[in-house]
């Protein structure tokens, strides 16, 4: 049976993903969905206590809202090293596999419950020793959501994603365009320039005060899909 839900991705790493997954939960508990948030695997886990803390995994885990989930089934995988989970895991000596991984997505997953599962770094990054963010994507099924800056050179970077997404048999749902640090160039209209070669829906995100923000933004995309 096919899994409900979407799979954030992004065209990098640091281009906001985490901000608009925590918009995407909360524009779908408005709606009246349940939603089972998911990072499986997180990179530069800071130490709190005698573990290591999840701050991308927590913000998803708190858009869900309550009863909160366990982040522990959020974000079950943790890493020190700042790098792609692949070399963190192995700087740690531990070890990932995309099957693992596909398994932590799934765990506790709550029936007829909507899975939002958010990548680490952009769709090709290392993901575990025996695949990327793609294959990860791939092995879930589900529709993505790409994550790209709105700036100058992201067309490229879009269309170039949106490939290899395609290329994978994965529906590319919606491209989320997220307001950048510093204005492009007079006259840059990206969303209107992707239109002309993307069949899939563009969403032009503003930058917000705190993860969970924003959220309206996604009501009609919600409502539609």
């Amino acid at each position: 049976m096919a899994l409900n839900g979407f799979f954030i991705t992004g065209t990098d790493t640091g281009v906001g993903k985490t901000v608009v997954a925590c918009a995407l939960i909360r524009a779908l508990r408005a709606a009246g969905r349940h939603v089972d948030p998911r990072k499986p695997v997180e990179s530069g886990c800071e130490p709190q206590g005698d573990a290591l803390y999840p701050a991308d995994g927590a913000a998803l885990r708190d858009a869900a809202g309550d009863p909160l989930p366990d982040l522990s089934v959020v974000t079950p995988y943790r890493l020190r090293h700042a790098l792609s989970p692949e070399r963190a895991a192995r700087l740690e000596r531990r070890a990932l596999n995309i099957s693992a991984l596909r398994e932590a997505c799934l765990s506790a997953h709550a029936p007829g419950a909507t899975l939002v599962v958010e990548g680490a770094g952009g769709f090709y990054s290392p993901l575990a020793r025996d695949g990327l963010n793609a294959d990860l994507a791939q092995a879930l099924g589900l529709p993505v959501i790409l994550v790209a800056p709105d700036r100058l050179g992201v067309i490229n970077h879009v269309l170039l994603t949106a490939e290899a997404i395609r290329n994978r048999g994965l529906d590319l749902a919606l491209v989320v365009l997220s307001a950048h640090d510093t204005h492009g160039p007079e006259g840059m209209d990206n969303a209107s320039d992707l239109v002309a070669y993307l069949d899939c829906p563009m969403l032009a995100f503003p930058r917000v005060a705190a993860s969970g923000d924003g959220w309206h933004h996604f009501e009609d995309f919600v409502a539609q899909w």
